[in-house]
């Protein structure tokens, strides 16, 4: 009986450690652009295989849809100009995040609610927050005013930057 219950606890600390969320984190603090209100955080969690869980907290965005992006630059300078075009560190089209081939910043869209808020959590393949090639840390997130079409090149006719926030490594996260 002892042998079972200690299997069982030993299976269930395995099931619970495969599940845990101890790698690589970064986050974002985006600030409005000139005129703009939109402000929040971007939070990103390294899941190693299973990709990278992005949480975003925003709030005073204009209600609707909104284009969502990592872009390539490293500053928010210049009303977010800075920010440069989308990351795409594979050489891929922009395309709406589940397609095939996309840019590896192409987020798609968010809803901001009837109060101006953004909560949402997605897992994307897209990008790491371990150092390599498709690490998010050192770009850029970008809130557009206009929802992204996901088909025109090379940027999804998002319109105006309202937000920028330059994705840092977390002190304390465990580097793999």
């Amino acid at each position: 009986m002892k042998k079972i219950i200690l299997v069982t606890l030993v299976c269930l600390a395995a099931i619970a450690c495969s599940h845990a969320k101890n790698g690589p984190m970064a986050m974002a603090t985006l600030s409005p652009t000139t005129g703009q209100t939109a402000t929040g955080t971007v939070r990103f969690q390294d899941l190693g295989e299973n990709g990278t869980e992005v949480t975003v907290d925003l709030t005073s965005v204009p209600p609707g849809v909104h284009g969502f992006h990592i872009h390539e630059g490293n500053s928010c300078a210049d009303d977010a100009k800075a920010a440069g075009g989308h990351f795409n560190p594979t050489s891929m089209p922009h395309a709406a995040p589940d397609a095939v081939s996309h840019h590896s910043g192409d987020f798609g869209n968010v809803t901001a609610d009837d109060k101006g808020e953004v909560h949402t959590t997605f897992v994307t393949h897209s990008i790491t927050v371990a150092p390599g090639t498709t690490s998010v840390v050192g770009h850029t997130v970008v809130l557009h005013a206009s929802p992204d079409d996901l088909t025109t090149q090379p940027s999804g006719n998002a319109g105006a930057r309202i937000a920028c926030g330059v994705v840092s490594g977390m002190a304390g996260s465990m580097q793999h």
